[in-house]
């Protein structure tokens, strides 16, 4: 398949000063706008153009690509569309704007693909704050069949495309489901005056316990297998993230143990945004290690149940009101021994039990939903290599 520089089948984009219309006010996309999960534009917003930033500055169209110019490892490429046509967008993107030659739906899929991604990060400068130029976008090639085929690719890629993104507005709405459960059942966390006694999260657990900090595990310990450990990017707000693994020897460990966490363990996330978060540790994990600022909580089974307290903890009345218990100033976390002293409402055990049997359903549910968006994300993935080897 022939090629082409993007450079040569793109046209120039316009810019403008919002601030020679001081009266008025503009739509404005800049890099925290993009969702990079989804490669959608979701948080643009409206401002005022005698406040405008001094990125502020190139005019788009529907159709046009936006390629960031910074972390270019992220991909948090977007497709322009028709409801943010005469927009502004950030200097921060290159804004790619096909010519006659080039399908702007095929030119949006290639620029997700691992080729141009590893293309482009091979051509970033800096450690920290990794970035590209302009210029270094517009000379990387892409694959130039004619424009007939290039609507084809991009129509089949769009349809598969657009069935993850439903599959991934599913899972959205169920994500919400336990949330929505509790507060049925038990009421918002911060109701004053409250239904049920409110107890520190101390007083519901046998046993509480922080991951080994400084140098009793650092990155130069983990191993490709042996025992798992927990780490901040795993405990998502309900979810154990199997995602970014990392293991220690079974020597290493037991260097370390106080006592492994085990399935039906709460893991709390007390670094980060939000903070706390918590999950239960999952069954198929049968043992783990919890690293630095990921506490565990073992509850006790005879006043509540895990399921109930994880939830409790991720409401975000929890949330708001654990804020008191931060600490630092660069990177505030809670300490362990503030988090039990952290305050949720403790409803009778029969009622947790409940909640805890709803919410197993949910989480039935939503593996098998997110099975269903792997195997989504896998057919995108072969049809778009498919698509783009020729």
């Amino acid at each position: 398949m022939r090629t082409a520089r993007i450079g040569e089948v793109v046209r120039q984009v316009r810019t403008w000063d919002p601030r020679t219309a001081p009266d008025g006010c503009f739509r404005y996309i800049d890099l925290g706008a993009i969702d990079q999960r989804t490669k959608r534009i979701t948080g643009d917003r409206t401002v005022p153009s005698a406040a405008a930033p001094s990125r502020a500055r190139q005019l788009v169209r529907a159709g046009d690509v936006l390629v960031p110019l910074v972390r270019p490892n992220l991909n948090g490429v977007a497709l322009v569309g028709d409801d943010l046509d005469g927009a502004t967008a950030s200097t921060g993107f290159c804004v790619l704007r096909p010519g006659g030659r080039l399908d702007s739906r095929y030119l949006f899929h290639w620029v997700r693909t691992p080729r141009f991604v590893a293309a482009l990060t091979g051509r970033a400068t800096g450690q920290s704050y990794p970035a590209v130029s302009d210029r270094a976008v517009r000379e990387l090639e892409i694959p130039l069949p004619g424009r007939s085929e290039q609507e084809r690719i991009a129509a089949r890629l769009s349809r598969a495309d657009g069935l993850r993104d439903r599959r991934g507005r599913a899972g959205e709405l169920l994500d919400t489901l336990v949330p929505a459960i509790f507060t049925e059942m038990f009421g918002a966390p911060e109701a004053v005056p409250g239904r049920w006694a409110r107890k520190p999260l101390g007083a519901l657990v046998s046993m509480m316990s922080d991951g080994p900090f400084g140098s009793d595990l650092k990155t130069a310990h983990y191993a490709g297998s042996g025992v798992r450990v927990v780490r901040l990017q795993n405990i998502g707000a309900g979810e154990f993230a199997d995602h970014d693994r990392a293991y220690v020897s079974e020597e290493h460990f037991a260097t370390l143990r106080r006592h492994p966490c085990l399935p039906g363990d709460v893991l709390v996330a007390t670094l980060g945004d939000p903070a706390p978060r918590a999950c239960v540790q999952p069954s198929w994990l049968d043992r783990a290690l919890n690293k630095a600022d990921c506490v565990q909580v073992r509850v006790d089974p005879a006043v509540a149940t895990p399921e109930y307290v994880c939830a409790a903890l991720n409401m975000p009345g929890t949330v708001a009101g654990a804020r008191r218990l931060r600490f630092g100033q660069t990177r505030a976390r809670i300490s362990m021994g503030r988090l039990r002293t952290l305050e949720i409402p403790v409803p009778p055990l029969p009622a947790q039990a409940e909640f805890s049997r709803r919410a197993a359903v949910v989480g039935a549910l939503l593996a098998r939903h997110r099975a269903a968006v792997a195997e989504t994300d896998d057919l995108y993935a072969a049809l778009r290599d498919q698509a783009f080897s020729g």
